[in-house]
């Protein structure tokens, strides 16, 4: 077992920079030798692994956790196995990492061109889910990446022996382990020595709570990637298919709760809110979905009978659920679910469901999020199902990177300039 409680988190940086010198140099081939060890020693140490995670999982049911939080820090067979497999097809993923680009000939006969290459050290700070561990993991090693984790007091057990397996495999393939590299103590305190860490560390990522968030922008002095919060929004159109609308708003409320791409808010047209209400209600009731809506909703819901049901609080459509209830609100048109939207939501993943396209169109351009969807549910903003493999966090600003971050948004590029003996006038 990996345990760093002893080491400075300052040594930590230096180990991981001198690791990313080492990876820099390494080609394709080699990374993904080292990502088939990976997802090899996953299945080999699949035992003490879900033995670890199990002791996480007693612990925090003891300590109060809700069930959606123990859904997110689960592992079992079939997750751990599919996190070998996303391991596997990190290695099918185009290597960016010294791809040319921009290629152009000044009129001066010089050549220029960008090339990619890697960050260098990223810190990534995140909460609950052991699967982070894996996917940040094999998408920094595959961009030549060093990286240093620090996940929540819930998973340490989980973190510790994933990560012992990851490095037991990088020492298997002739790759410096520390390119990899956990905090294993929880003393927050090594969070903000984290965040300071700008001698070593080029990137930090938080994968949270707005409160996480919070800390990494006020003590980083270190450039921080935000997002992940997502306060998601479906509006249903006056001029939707909606027998296909129930199916949406079930699938993005209902398929996995506990995720930040899940649905947190319904803006229903006022036209059709009589008539799509009372049946969506009752489907998504059956799977233990509870409601809280503001009044003109509530009453359709109190009338249709059964559901649970209660007014919404003030903050309440601020909320970022990650639970089976739904906000509810009925609106006069699409400009009050585009304002509502822009009042409440967090640039992350927002739907519109109609037949219009000219209405479509004004809501992808008004709704300034990192993933925009028509007809479609906001449960597939994600890197897997965006085709870029496992994602390192899903970013809801505007510099860099944005949506979901795959291999190319961890990498940066430098310009080369070829030239045949050229000076400047």
């Amino acid at each position: 077992m990996l345990v760093e409680e002893m080491i400075s988190v300052h040594k930590m940086g230096e180990k991981a920079k001198a690791a990313s010198r080492s990876l820099a140099t390494l080609g394709t081939e080699a990374k993904n030798a080292a990502l088939a060890a990976i997802a090899d020693e996953l299945e080999s140490a699949s035992a003490t692994i879900l033995q670890e995670n199990a002791l996480d999982i007693q612990d925090g049911r003891e300590a109060g956790l809700s069930e959606a939080i123990l859904d997110r820090l689960l592992l079992d067979e079939k997750r751990l196995g599919d996190l070998a497999s996303d391991v596997r097809s990190v290695i099918d993923l185009p290597d960016p990492v010294g791809v040319e680009f921009e290629s152009r000939v000044l009129p001066n006969g010089m050549r220029l061109v960008k090339r990619r290459i890697p960050l260098g050290v990223v810190g990534v700070i995140y909460e609950a889910r052991p699967n982070v561990t894996i996917d940040i993991a094999s998408l920094c090693l595959k961009t030549s990446n060093a990286v240093i984790l620090r996940g929540g007091k819930e998973t340490l057990r989980s973190n510790l022996a994933l990560v012992a397996a990851i490095r037991k495999a990088l020492e298997k393939t002739g790759i410096p382990p520390d390119a990899v590299q956990y905090i294993g103590d929880p003393d927050r305190a090594l969070v903000e020595e984290l965040l300071r860490l700008d001698a070593h560390v080029d990137m930090i990522i938080p994968r949270g709570g707005a409160g996480l968030h919070r800390l990494c922008l006020e003590k980083s002095t270190i450039p921080v990637i935000t997002g992940g919060m997502g306060v998601c929004h479906i509006f249903v159109d006056d001029s939707a298919d909606l027998e296909r609308a129930e199916a949406i708003v079930e699938n993005a409320k209902v398929q996995r709760p506990s995720v930040c791409n899940a649905l947190d808010t319904l803006l229903i047209h006022r036209k059709v809110a009589n008539t799509f209400l009372p049946p969506l209600a009752k489907r998504l009731h059956a799977q233990g979905v509870t409601f809280h809506a503001e009044p003109e909703a509530l009453s359709i819901l109190e009338q249709t009978g059964g559901i649970a049901c209660q007014a919404a609080q003030p903050g309440d459509f601020d909320q970022e659920w990650m639970a089976l209830i739904l906000n509810v609100r009925i609106v006069d048109s699409l400009d009050d679910a585009i304002k509502h939207i822009q009042n409440h939501g967090t640039a992350h993943s927002d739907s519109i469901l109609t037949n219009d396209w000219e209405r479509a169109n004004t809501f992808i351009d008004r709704i300034d999020s990192a993933a925009v969807f028509v007809n479609a549910s906001t449960r597939f903003s994600d890197g897997g199902q965006f085709g870029l493999g496992a994602e390192v966090a899903v970013s809801t600003q505007k510099l860099h990177a944005r949506g979901p971050m795959g291999l190319e948004e961890l990498t940066s590029y430098k310009w080369i300039g070829i030239g045949k003996g050229h000076i400047r006038n």
